[in-house]
């Protein structure tokens, strides 16, 4: 076993750096291709129900077909395929036709670098650390899912409940009870304000996948944090949907996507929860 104490910080900093580099490159593609492989696997099912012939399609998965550009369908090559530096040298442009490239390949790649470079930071290297990385970079893709489709895919989604409430049991700081607590308060807690929403109003304000992002976080991070998670998701969400609606980017009732905000107040949480919380007994005098 590799004694990680031998190998100077520095260096450990910049192979998880490339590595989330790596895995962003991966994750652009989960987030391209799992909605499609998801709406082509319904319409399969639609047409069976029916009792209409399925005819054979083209393999569309993960791994094929091979990355290409959407615009021109030119293979991309092993040099204009490496992370974020394929992207500033070709300019942000593709290799043969020339259409610019769009700007959620890198940045995906580099936020997935920068998520994992700052979990060791605040976690140092270890398991607990590895398992927060794995529930930034799901975060991640859900997020950008989301933003694309308005979508919170049941492959994501429930895995990381599971994983989280695995967690509780193995490497993450917070206790069995806590996550089955957090875990089933998130989900009712959105649940209800989904029904409330609807009787009131006959609309729906929210997904069944925001119910089930909310039951993972809290089993993540457990019951303590699931205020502060709402808190911080819901003021986001408020303040960049105003934001919007004033810079006429969205009109009034047109629905956003809350899965980012969600993910963003558990990102917060994770990192500075604790802390927001001791300044705010602080500034109230409880403490």
């Amino acid at each position: 076993m590799i004694d990680l104490s031998l190998i100077p910080v520095a260096w450990l900093y910049g192979f998880a750096a490339v590595f989330g580099l790596i895995c962003g490159s991966f994750f652009n593609v989960v987030i391209g291709r799992l909605p499609k492989m998801m709406e082509l696997a319904w319409q399969r099912e639609c047409a069976h129900s029916q009792g209409a012939q399925v005819s054979a399609s083209p393999a569309y998965n993960l791994a094929v077909p091979a990355s290409h550009c959407p615009h021109c369908n030119t293979p991309v090559s092993m040099r204009d395929n490496i992370p974020l530096l394929s992207f500033l040298l070709l300019k942000g442009k593709c290799r043969h036709c020339q259409v610019p490239i769009s700007l959620r390949y890198p940045l995906i790649e580099l936020a997935s670098a920068v998520l994992i470079v700052g979990v060791f930071a605040a976690f140092g290297f270890t398991l607990t650390a590895l398992a927060y990385t794995l529930l930034l970079w799901i975060l991640l893709i859900l997020s950008a899912i989301d933003i694309d489709h308005m979508l919170l895919p049941d492959q994501l989604t429930l895995p990381l409940l599971w994983l989280g409430l695995l967690g509780a049991v193995t490497v993450l700081p917070v206790s069995p009870t806590a996550a089955i607590i957090g875990a089933v308060a998130g989900y009712l807690f959105l649940w209800s304000l989904y029904w409330l929403f609807k009787l009131l109003t006959g609309k729906e304000g929210l997904g069944y996948g925001d119910f089930k992002l909310l039951a993972a976080l809290g089993a993540w991070l457990g019951w303590q944090l699931l205020p502060l998670i709402i808190l911080l998701a819901s003021a986001t969400g408020a303040v960049i949907g105003i934001g919007m609606m004033v810079l006429g980017k969205k009109g009034q009732g047109s629905p956003i996507p809350f899965g980012p905000f969600l993910a963003l107040g558990g990102v917060l949480a994770l990192f500075i929860g604790e802390q927001l919380y001791q300044w705010y007994w602080q500034w109230a005098g409880i403490l």
